[in-house]
């Protein structure tokens, strides 16, 4: 399970609160509750089918190490999650081993209370290597070279798109194929978009959050952060351009929003009753387009770029970390590498599981089925793409509050060179850079 939409947490809440009664016995933390060395308390938040994995997976690792015991601590609020957490780790009340939002890993790293892995990662008991996962997910979970949590697993954004909508449209040509051929381009994308417009359709929908416009940005040459870390995308051209354009095409209703659509009548809504063209979203697009009744109209391409050779994009993920306080550190430990080696990816996320693995060795879980017909993009995109960038993500807040600068200019309200300078002042004030 990876990051957490607008769209996703409603249907969290409802499977966690199912699974909440039954995972609260001993929910406490062995980090300072005097719980047994021999004693993991896992917390996370989760749909019910991912819970009822999650229990699946518990009960297996117990099975193959009967002297662990495991305890779920499922939390039914994302929203409440990771304060309640932060509370538990300064009264040394927190579980041993739980997952971090990518919107809150660099927070909980600098709060100082998460477990270094570093060294555990590369010892002789490790099933996760760091060098195992692909080194563009880590974002935030590293800070000075150490590893303070490792991705669960990933979800590139890629585009859904619908050949129904296109047909009603007029567009023959397939973005799947013409990805394939390097003639995915911008120009390509943008005139389908044109033509949807035209026909009374819905171009693309895309969520607010920073995959969106950093994917946008790098999917068309331009450079948002430099390697240093500082925001740059004010003062790049390339970038000042791309972000233009991005500014027009949601002004002009081509783009649309999808946590501003109205309740009943919504992006999932729209798009298995074939009224918009793309859709971008993660594996979990799988279940929407399931639910259209004609899935094989459906269908992924990467993010369109100025020449037709993909470029890196956003990457949505999770995280696992460890309390560095805890009492049971070598169960802890045990536990921890099993559910994000290939081995314990592999088991969560196997029949049409929602997610693509973050770590190698794994992949066959996403190929399996053979649904979408272009299911290799997921891993294609997983391969080359990053996480927000950590400069922006150690800092509570601030890539929600960049998304509402991008807001306003989707609605008409500010202009690309207002967006970025105001991006910019804004990240110079919270970070320096």
């Amino acid at each position: 399970m990876s990051r957490i939409t607008p769209k996703m947490r409603y249907v969290i809440a409802i499977g966690a609160a199912s699974a909440l009664a039954v995972g609260m016995a001993g929910c406490s933390g062995s980090g300072g509750s005097g719980a047994s060395s021999k004693t993991v308390v896992f917390s996370t938040w989760g749909s019910a089918d991912e819970l009822k994995r999650f229990k699946e997976f518990d009960a297996d690792f117990m099975k193959r190490h009967p002297d662990i015991t495991v305890k779920l601590q499922p939390v039914a609020d994302y929203g409440d999650y990771h304060s309640k957490l932060l509370a538990q780790l300064a009264s040394n009340t927190a579980p041993d081993v739980f997952y971090v939002g990518d919107d809150k890993i660099g927070q909980f790293v600098e709060s100082g209370r998460l477990m270094d892995m570093t060294a555990l990662m590369d010892s002789s008991a490790s099933k996760s290597k760091a060098d195992d996962f692909f080194p563009g997910l880590f974002g935030a979970a590293v800070k000075d070279d150490k590893y303070y949590a490792a991705p669960n697993d990933a979800n590139p954004d890629v585009m859904w798109f619908d050949l129904a909508a296109l047909k009603k449209a007029g567009i023959t040509e397939n973005p799947a194929d013409l990805a394939a051929k390097g003639e995915w381009t911008t120009s390509t994308y943008l005139a389908m978009n044109d033509k949807l417009k035209a026909a009374g359709l819905t171009g693309s929908i895309f969520w607010n959050y920073w995959s969106t416009h950093y994917s946008w940005i790098s999917s068309q040459g331009g450079v948002a952060y430099d390697k240093a870390g500082s925001f740059v995308g004010n003062t790049d051209p390339t970038t000042q351009s791309a972000v233009g354009r991005l500014g027009d095409y949601f002004q002009s209703g081509k783009f649309v929003v999808a946590d501003s659509l109205p309740e009943g009548a919504g992006a999932d809504s729209m798009f298995v009753t074939h009224k918009v063209g793309f859709y971008i979203e993660g594996r979990y697009g799988i279940a929407t387009a399931k639910q259209s009744g004609s899935p094989e109209d459906y269908d992924i391409a990467p993010w369109p770029t100025p020449d037709g050779k993909q470029a890196p994009t956003g990457v949505a993920t999770s995280y696992l970390a460890m309390n560095k306080a805890t009492k049971s550190k070598d169960a802890a430990f045990t536990f921890w590498t099993e559910w994000l080696s290939a081995e314990g990816q592999t088991f969560r996320l196997a029949d049409a599981g929602n997610a693509v693995p973050s770590i190698k060795g794994a992949d066959k879980v996403v190929l399996e089925g053979s649904y979408p017909a272009h299911a290799q993009t997921f891993l294609d995109m997983r391969n080359i793409g990053f996480e927000d960038y950590a400069t922006e993500a150690r800092v509570p807040n601030l890539s929600t509050d960049i998304s509402d600068l991008y807001l306003k200019l989707y609605q008409g309200k500010a202009t690309a060179e207002e967006t970025l300078d105001q991006s910019a002042a804004l990240i110079k004030s919270k970070t320096g850079k």
